[in-house]
């Protein structure tokens, strides 16, 4: 039986990046997943913050080269990657001069959202699937990680839902206790309209508070993970509401087993 394939689309990892609830999921599941028969392949970008040197970053220059289209400005996709030799895993990297090269992730030193946070996110979350296109690599799951891949399960089931790699794709978000107080750019919502995507279809981000893209985030998906002890209860009704399949919270003893379950509960829902 040919392997499922796994796409992590993931906003932290460890030890790219300081030791957090996300970041060592970020870390240990997709090493799990595989462990478990998986076949995967892991994004993140690449934050100013990431030691190119010490963590033995380079460029795949096969990979790199395009321009993605923002709000009608191109901007460069560089691909970069390194391995996890202890996990026989290897991360890719989404990179750009002009959103990934400041030295935070997507708070300022004053722990102030940048404000073209809504961009950052839109350009990861095209960047991870064009690239994933270059590779020819169909997941049969995509699983992506708290707000900042909230734009993922929108893409996949209306921008890239005729391309054969995709459009079989079933996709799971996780939830996380991480929502900021801050409403991003009130434009967000115009820079993600296409030939696939209506002004209907993104309603919920008119005004796009953490709620709103997270509510736009469970329209979309096929299933969600609680990933924190404790969430924001608007969040807990939304997730209600929205009726999907739901993984309660895992403590870090069996959270990859119940994962990989999952997934495969997922998978078998057609």
């Amino acid at each position: 039986m040919e392997k499922k394939k796994v796409l992590f689309i993931f906003q932290e990892i460890t030890p790219y990046l300081p030791e957090s609830e996300k970041s060592k999921i970020g870390r240990f599941l997709p090493q799990g997943i595989q462990e478990q028969g998986k076949e995967i392949r892991t994004f993140m970008p690449r934050y100013g913050s990431v030691n190119e040197r010490r963590n033995q970053l380079h460029e795949v220059i096969r990979l790199s080269g395009m321009n993605l289209i923002i709000d009608d400005t191109d901007h460069p996709l560089i691909i970069k990657v390194a391995s996890i030799q202890a996990a026989r895993m290897q991360v890719y990297f989404i990179d750009n001069e002009d959103y990934f090269h400041r030295k935070f992730t997507t708070v300022d030193k004053h722990g102030k959202s940048f404000d073209d946070n809504d961009e950052r996110a839109i350009f990861y979350a095209k960047g991870v699937l064009e690239t994933v296109i270059k590779l020819r690599w169909a997941p049969d799951l995509i699983h992506c990680q708290g707000w900042f891949g909230a734009i993922v399960p929108l893409l996949i089931k209306r921008s890239y839902s005729d391309d054969p790699l995709f459009k079989n794709s079933k996709v799971v978000y996780t939830v996380h206790n991480d929502a900021f107080s801050e409403t991003l750019d009130a434009g967000m919502w115009k820079k993600l309209i296409n030939d696939y995507i209506s002004e209907e279809d993104i309603a919920d981000i008119k005004e796009p508070n953490y709620l709103n893209i997270t509510k736009m985030a469970l329209k979309y998906a096929d299933g969600v993970i609680i990933g924190s002890p404790e969430i924001d209860p608007a969040v807990t009704d939304e997730i209600e509401n929205s009726k999907l399949p739901v993984l309660d919270y895992q403590g870090e003893e069996e959270y990859v087993e119940e994962y990989n379950k999952f997934y495969d509960q997922i998978l078998d829902n057609n």
